[in-house]
């Protein structure tokens, strides 16, 4: 059965970009080894990817990905998964083989059967920004969220989620300290 998870890196101080979009403070992390008594916990992102049959992405992420593949020379990173990208400007959509994205313009309700369903009973990943991440949770249709933690202070910037949540509060199912001092926490939410 398909699991909607938001899973997002975030600053200590809670944002996941800077006020004008950038990320260079994940990019260029280089981390440093737990000290004291902390064992890390392996895995992380590449056996997140592993259960993503989907994915949804806001205009703004999705444009800072097609920009960085354009600098690197680097391919659409989710070949063999459907990306639905939430705009309501025509985008370029890129080339490539496994290459499947969707914009679409409208309800997250609306789409939300379609979506699922192009997972594959495989996880939905809900990409970002905070105000996708806010618009799957208003709608009640977000079942985890999957934080990492980059030890790194921003004091300003582009939030988690753009307002409060409804609900009950998030309930803490997880907690994965890794070898390079990020910390994933994982939160279930009640539909």
């Amino acid at each position: 059965m398909s699991t909607v998870v938001y899973y997002a890196a975030m600053t200590l101080d809670g944002y996941i970009a800077e006020a004008d979009d950038t990320i260079e403070w994940l990019t260029g992390y280089e981390g440093e080894a737990p000290g004291g008594e902390v064992v890390p916990a392996e895995g992380g992102y590449e056996d997140f990817i592993e259960r993503v049959g989907a994915l949804v992405s806001g205009s703004v992420t999705y444009e800072w990905i097609l920009e960085h593949m354009r600098r690197t020379g680097g391919e659409w990173p989710y070949a063999g998964k459907r990306c639905w990208i939430l705009s309501s400007r025509d985008l370029p959509a890129p080339e490539g083989k496994g290459v499947d994205v969707r914009i679409i313009d409208g309800s997250i309700v609306e789409r939300f059967d379609e979506m699922l369903a192009s997972a594959g009973g495989r996880d939905l990943w809900i990409v970002g920004g905070g105000n996708v991440a806010s618009q799957f949770a208003d709608a009640r249709l977000l079942d985890q969220v999957s934080v990492t933690i980059v030890p790194v202070v921003l004091g300003a910037g582009k939030p988690l989620f753009d307002r409060r949540l409804p609900g009950d509060p998030m309930r803490l199912t997880g907690v994965f300290p890794r070898s390079n001092g990020m910390v994933e926490l994982r939160y279930a939410l009640s539909r």
